[in-house]
């Protein structure tokens, strides 16, 4: 009976880690925007947080003060960060059923 039972959880761990590199492969298909200032900067990331894209309003440049746009795209692109860091907790969660297992993502 032992056997069996290790034999049914390596078959949930292989199916897991399978549906885990189907996640990890589809992430990169996956885009969340962040803006700031009102849509003056957003920031366009992936599910693998690499940035694909930034738009910055020309109305957002203030030459006498570039430091305003870059805290706007700082906080643009924070925000994109996060979404795509909650969305795959909250997929990999589903995955796990709240399993912890460190290292994943």
């Amino acid at each position: 009976m032992a056997g069996a039972m290790n034999s049914n959880i390596m078959l949930q761990a292989k199916r897991m880690q399978g549906q885990i590199k189907s996640l990890q492969d589809n992430l990169e298909g996956v885009d969340f925007t962040g803006a700031a200032g009102g849509g003056l900067v957003s920031v366009v990331v992936d599910g693998r947080q690499k940035v694909k894209k930034i738009d910055i309003r020309s109305d957002a440049i203030n030459p006498d003060d570039l430091g305003e746009v870059a805290d706007l795209i700082t906080a643009a692109l924070n925000m994109a960060i996060t979404a795509s860091q909650d969305h795959n907790q909250a997929e990999m969660k589903k995955i796990t059923g709240g399993l912890n297992l460190p290292g994943l993502f």
